[in-house]
């Protein structure tokens, strides 16, 4: 499978917008420091957390941070799936492990359940899809 990891690029991107949120946590904790008896350390050890927070969470979310991989949106034009519904014209296709929205392109023919079928399109978050001529059993 051919995994894009992140990026220095995606990096510095995700830091650079966690940094305001940072800052507002910090000044929060400053004025409430100054109404209440908090220690320096108890302040520091929440913006500690919130630091290893965002670490946690970046392998999580970096894909949203790549605007590289917008480019690719379309890569599923060409991938094979297989029809969960009949397609008349339309129904719901698995592509890649994923459930997907899908029609049969031009007004061809139905599509019958479990059969194999190719994206050739996409239109919106519908997948534009034909039978696949070659069937393998």
């Amino acid at each position: 499978m051919n995994e894009r990891r992140w990026s220095a690029r995606v990096v510095v991107r995700y830091t650079v917008l966690q940094v305001p949120a940072l800052v507002l946590l910090v000044l929060i904790l400053t004025l409430v420091r100054r109404w209440a008896d908090i220690p320096a350390w108890f302040v520091w050890g929440i913006v500690g957390l919130w630091v290893v927070k965002d670490l946690i969470l970046f392998p999580f979310v970096w894909r949203a941070y790549d605007t590289d991989r917008t480019r690719t949106a379309n890569s599923m034009v060409g991938s094979r799936g297989i029809a969960k519904d009949r397609l008349a014209p339309s129904g719901h296709i698995r592509v890649r492990g994923e459930l997907w929205q899908a029609e049969v392109m031009g007004g061809g023919p139905p599509i019958e359940r479990g059969q194999c079928v190719w994206v050739r399109g996409i239109s919106g978050l519908k997948l534009l899809v034909q039978p696949d001529e070659v069937e393998t059993d």
